[in-house]
């Protein structure tokens, strides 16, 4: 199999069948949009059946990450492998633990994402929750920012949070939206219950579908001229006010 150890390629239609089918734990697979071989077709099949985000991309985009010869296909490699919300709740509740998860809405940048990881595993998050799209690519360069602590938490790829948010309200799970729309101060919220803490986008901040589904919201305050914080530091200052609160 072809790698590029740089950035965790697999390229080419061959290596990347054959990665799926020896289980190679594929974080996306980007795809020629003008592709439309049997082979490509099968690609996207077996990618599907096993949870693995497929993207249609033009040329351009497939020639600035290789030069190499990718015959329109390349696939990501993730260094960890994605766990089960699911399996993990009932394992924490089991343990007589109080769950605190992160839900991260889109969090895109590499360094903000590794860093956030960095300090979820410091303040004993039991797992981080991602949905497929839209998130940072997990590699070479997470690892690195969070300094190993992506080893450390589960992390847990959903197909969106619009399908995991049902699951974890049903399961007593205490939604808290972190957003500037919120009308509550940060130290004003209970953290002592079952928690997820919704964070979201660089950009945009969290879907308003998803602000609307939760039980809470939480602004930080801002009192100089900049409009927002870093969400990495937004996020270690929320994640160290539940630690103060259930201390």
């Amino acid at each position: 199999m072809e790698f590029e150890k740089k950035t965790d390629l697999v390229f080419g239609i061959h290596p990347i069948l054959e990665g799926l089918g020896s289980g190679e734990n594929f974080d996306k697979i980007l795809i020629l949009n003008s592709l439309r071989t049997p082979q490509a077709k099968e690609i996207i099949s077996i990618a599907k059946e096993k949870g693995v985000t497929v993207n249609k991309v033009p040329q351009q985009k497939l020639d600035r990450i290789t030069r190499k010869n990718h015959q329109g296909i390349i696939g990501f490699i993730a260094p960890i492998e994605f766990q089960q919300i699911e399996d993990i709740l009932p394992e924490i509740f089991a343990r007589g633990k109080n769950p605190f998860l992160l839900i991260l809405d889109r969090i895109s940048d590499v360094r903000n994402f590794g860093a956030i990881v960095r300090t979820a595993e410091c303040a004993g998050v039991d797992a981080i929750i991602i949905p497929k799209k839209g998130s940072a690519q997990i590699n070479g360069e997470t690892i690195k920012t969070s300094t190993g602590a992506i080893f450390n938490v589960p992390i847990c790829k959903v197909a969106g949070l619009d399908s995991i948010i049902p699951f974890l309200k049903d399961s007593g799970i205490h939604l808290i939206a972190c957003t500037e729309k919120s009308e509550v101060n940060y130290t004003e919220v209970d953290y002592t219950l079952p928690i997820g803490i919704i964070l979201g986008n660089e950009e945009s901040g969290i879907a308003i579908s998803n602000i609307t589904k939760s039980d809470s919201t939480a602004k930080l305050p801002l009192i100089g001229k900049t409009k927002s914080l870093n969400v990495s530091v937004a996020a270690g200052i929320i994640m160290y006010e539940v630690i103060r609160q259930r201390g």
